[in-house]
C-alpha cells in the first residue's frame, strides 16, 4: 500500500524513515486554526487528524500520516515562532522550568484509522540571554515548536518520555498504529 506523510517537515520524514522505508510526501492544505481555550494535547490532535483526513480524501488508497507538535507551560500553547524576537519571548519562558510537548498522530487507511497524542515531559537548564540570541541567529528556531529542536539546542536538561516525539513524531506510537491497521 501506498504510503503518505501529511507534512513538509524535514524531521518528521528523517524520523519516519525509521519506521517506513518507502513512503511519499505530500502536504496538507489543512488549515490550522487555533480555537480559543483549547488544551495543546486537542489541538495538536486535532490538526494532526485535519491534516491526515485532508491528504486521505485526495488519496483514498493510500495510508496517510499526519502529525502536529505543540510546546505547552502554564497553560500557554508555544508553536513556531512569528519571528526572532517571539522566538526570543518563548526560549526566555522555557528557560529553568519543565514543559510539556504533545504530538499528535493519525494514521488513516482503507481498512480504518488510528489517532492519538503523545506527551513528554522537558526540562530546560536556566538559559543567559547570550544563549539564546545566539541560537535564534542560527534560524533553527524559527520553524519550531517552542522556537527549539531538542536535538539541536543543547537547553534541555532532562527529557521524560518519548525523545523522537520532541524531535515531532513518536515513533513508539507510529509502529504501533502501523502494526494494527497491517503496515
Amino acid at each position: 500500500m501506498r504510503v503518505l506523510l501529511a507534512s513538509n517537515s524535514p524531521r518528521r520524514r528523517e524520523l519516519l524513515h525509521e519506521v517506513i522505508p518507502a513512503f511519499e510526501v505530500v502536504p496538507s492544505r489543512y488549515e490550522e486554526i487555533a480555537r480559543e481555550g483549547e488544551s495543546g494535547r486537542a489541538r495538536a490532535l486535532r490538526f494532526a487528524e485535519g491534516k491526515a483526513k485532508e491528504v486521505f480524501s485526495r488519496f483514498p488508497d493510500a495510508a496517510v500520516l499526519g502529525a502536529d507538535t505543540v510546546v505547552v507551560l502554564g497553560g500557554e500553547i508555544l508553536g513556531k515562532p512569528k519571528d526572532g524576537a517571539d522566538a526570543f519571548r518563548m526560549l526566555r519562558l522555557l528557560s529553568g522550568k519543565t514543559h510539556s510537548v504533545y504530538s499528535g498522530v493519525c494514521l488513516v487507511t482503507p481498512e480504518g484509522e488510528r489517532c492519538g497524542v503523545e506527551e513528554t515531559r522537558v526540562t530546560f537548564r536556566a538559559l543567559s540571554d547570550e544563549e539564546i540570541v545566539s541560537y535564534i541567529q542560527t534560524g533553527s528556531p524559527l520553524d519550531k515548536a517552542g522556537a527549539y529542536g531538542i536535538q539541536d539546542s543543547g537547553f534541555a536538561a532532562s527529557c521524560d518520555g518519548s525523545y523522537s516525539n520532541v524531535v515531532g513524531l513518536p515513533l513508539e506510537r507510529v509502529r504501533e498504529y502501523c502494526k494494527e491497521l497491517h503496515l
